[in-house]
């Protein structure tokens, strides 16, 4: 008998999902102070833009996330062998993903660079598809996780707004998940949303680190990937909207590429931010339609983040299994 059939049980599952959650937050937390001060010696930082000091920051902190993201899922792994290969390969795919943002950080790759490798990185989780689905499902599966994962990582900038919202989405799709029984998959939710709430003690306002693409990109593809395995892709998609709004208004204001070519966002002497009189539109320059402090335009963001992980878990309650 394995340790999983002996543990058994929805409460256990929860339980353990818990465990795993709580370790990965501790295993970030502990490790984020010694990462962010390696970080700084080896100059990996970048300016805090929206301040008016322009303070240095350590930059690839989403190497926080990942870590405690793994050890985490090594418990669930551990103590539950029937989940074995699903999270195996869930932890293979956020693992390739990382890697593309960690090459991303270091090198710049173009758009077209990143979509094929985020698209080659979700190839894995074809191997637990559901059966007997058609070809079209299979092939839309690392194409969803390359679209997620730059989802993720276009609605980004400001002090602690990815991790922020990365927590609130997995809040959303834990509640649902355990809605609609689906309590293996919380495993998942669980273990990312402990390390995005640890990083989020030293990603929020005034920022020690910035996650840098390795911790944007991971939250979708986390996202992406827990659509699937749970299949529950509607609420997925419900949860990603402010993330999709802000994609559409910045390709329908300035193209998929010209975007960096405009003017940024720009900090007044009170250090209120504030948009230039010409550029593209954004979610967060539709909400700086009068000048703001970067950490109230956040709060702002995060309300829009609940609203829409609320509706998630009102779906959870109201649609069909099958619709999934």
């Amino acid at each position: 008998m394995g340790l999983d059939q002996f543990l058994g049980g929805t409460q256990t599952i929860l339980l353990i999902s818990s465990i795993c959650g709580v370790v990965a937050f501790f295993a970030t937390f502990v490790s984020m102070p010694r990462l962010i001060d390696k970080l700084k010696e080896a100059k990996i930082v970048g300016k805090d833009l929206h301040k008016l000091e322009k303070p240095i920051v350590a930059e690839m902190g989403g190497i926080g996330i990942l870590f405690g993201f793994t050890i985490g899922m090594f418990i669930g792994i551990y103590i539950f062998p029937s989940l074995k290969f699903q999270l195996i390969i869930t932890l293979l795919v956020i693992l390739l993903v990382g890697l593309v943002g960690m090459v991303d950080d270091i090198v710049e790759l173009s758009s077209k660079e990143k979509l094929f490798l985020l698209w080659l990185a979700g190839i894995p989780l074809i191997w637990i598809a559901p059966p007997g689905v058609d070809i079209i499902y299979i092939i839309f599966i690392p194409i969803a996780v390359s679209i997620a994962s730059n989802l993720t990582n276009m609605l980004a900038g400001l002090n602690g707004i990815e991790s922020g919202l990365g927590s609130i989405a997995m809040v959303s799709l834990t509640a649902s998940c355990i809605i609609m029984g689906k309590y293996d998959v919380s495993i998942i939710t669980m273990a990312m949303l402990g390390a995005l709430l640890a990083f989020l003690f030293y990603n929020r306002h005034p920022s020690r680190v910035f996650p840098g693409d390795v911790g944007t990109l991971i939250i979708g593809a986390t996202i992406a990937a827990v659509a699937f395995i749970g299949r529950v892709k509607i609420i997925a998609f419900v949860v990603l909207l402010p993330n999709i709004i802000d994609s559409f208004l910045k390709f329908y204001s300035a193209g998929v590429l010209e975007r960096q070519k405009h003017a940024p966002t720009e900090v007044r002497d009170d250090g209120r931010l504030s948009v230039p009189p010409e550029g593209f539109n954004s979610l967060i320059r539709s909400i700086l339609k009068r000048p703001m402090k970067e950490k109230n335009v956040v709060i702002i963001v995060w309300i829009i983040g609940i609203i829409f992980g609320a509706i998630g878990i009102i779906l959870a309650y109201i649609l069909p299994l099958e619709s999934f």
